[in-house]
């Protein structure tokens, strides 16, 4: 008897092809961009008054510069106009100058001539902040003054509430095993906490010991410091004399300057975004342009540092994306082959990668 041989026919239809499991993929959900087409067009109208701005900004500069080299022997003044400039956003204009008056400060100022509170740690703080070298043991030497028979801060100081806030904020700048900026801080924050509604103090003094409570200088972002103590300053000098008025007057103007300068480079970022098309091709991504761009600026805002802070938005556009795709999209089986792609860093392994 013979046997018939099975066709491809009935081999198929018994064996059907078995067909792909549908990869069912993590989601996280992310919440759109808040933003939308906000910061896709710069206003070029603008252009003409940000030219008659910066020649402003251009004079009132020689004011200030003048301002900060003359009275060498004055010190109070000359720290509170540094910490003013620093303090407003404008000291990138003028970064050898206010070297030249710390370098001549530190060479000249004697903590111990001056018992106000209030000076001796704010210069403690200026030339910290700018590198310069101040042991422990002088340390000592500057803030036992400040401390009474038990080795403790004066009671009496309370009653100084611009020095108790100038110590605060020198206080951060401490570094490991300076036990008495540790004891400045712990007095200092107890009794700020009790003068910041205490209604026989200024308000903008109020406001000051707030913010500071809040977020001290040394862990403040600039643009929004120097946007919140333009008020401060204005209604604490009054515009009071030309050098208050000429520094204010750049501030705001310097302030709205680099503000468009950001506006222009976030403008250039999100058509970068939409021509790469993220939205579609990587749908599951965050689109996080603008806080990326804000944490740029945190780090540098300043002017000359425009490629900078447009190459390191994009970067961290790039990195948010991997993240997702780690996190939040791919397979692992998938990440394996992405992770081997990288690591090779070999244009040939796109054909290697999966298609979505």
């Amino acid at each position: 008897m013979s046997l018939s041989m099975p066709t491809a026919t009935s081999l198929s239809s018994q064996n059907p092809q078995i067909a792909k499991p549908k990869i069912v993929r993590r989601t996280a959900n992310f919440q759109p961009s808040i933003w939308g087409d906000q910061f896709l067009k710069y206003d070029s109208q603008y252009i003409k008054t940000e030219a008659i701005w910066q020649q402003q900004v251009d004079k009132l500069k020689l004011e200030v510069k003048r301002e900060v080299c003359r009275n060498e022997c004055d010190f109070s003044p000359r720290l509170n106009l540094i910490d003013a400039i620093q303090r407003l956003g404008v000291a990138y204009h003028f970064g050898k100058e206010i070297d030249e008056a710390l370098q001549h400060i530190h060479g000249h100022y004697h903590y111990s001539d001056d018992g106000d509170l209030y000076n001796v740690a704010l210069c403690f703080r200026l030339l910290r902040q700018h590198g310069y070298h101040i042991s422990s043991g002088f340390q000592a030497d500057i803030f036992n003054k400040f401390k009474d028979a038990n080795g403790c801060f004066k009671e009496s100081l309370v009653a100084d509430p611009s020095g108790m806030l100038s110590l605060y904020e020198a206080s951060h700048l401490r570094v490991h095993k300076e036990d008495i900026l540790e004891e400045a801080l712990v007095f200092t924050t107890t009794h700020l906490e009790s003068a910041k509604d205490n209604a026989c103090y200024p308000v903008q003094l109020r406001e000051q010991i707030t913010q500071a409570l809040a977020r001290p200088l040394r862990k403040s972002l600039d643009r929004i410091c120097a946007k919140r103590y333009m008020s401060i300053y204005q209604d604490a000098h009054h515009a009071s004399n030309k050098q208050n008025e000429a520094l204010l007057k750049l501030a705001k103007l310097d302030f709205n300057l680099v503000q468009s300068l950001h506006k222009k480079e976030l403008c250039e970022i999100t058509r970068w975004w939409n021509e790469l098309d993220f939205e579609t091709k990587l749908p599951f991504a965050r689109d996080r342009k603008v806080e990326l761009f804000f944490w740029i600026v945190g780090v540098y805002f300043e002017p000359q540092y425009s490629t900078g802070r447009s190459i390191m938005t994009k970067v961290s556009i790039l990195l948010t994306v991997l993240d997702d795709i780690y996190d939040a999209y791919a397979t692992f089986e998938e990440l394996v082959i992405f992770t081997e792609a990288i690591d090779r860093w070999d244009v040939k392994c796109i054909d290697e990668l999966p298609a979505t």
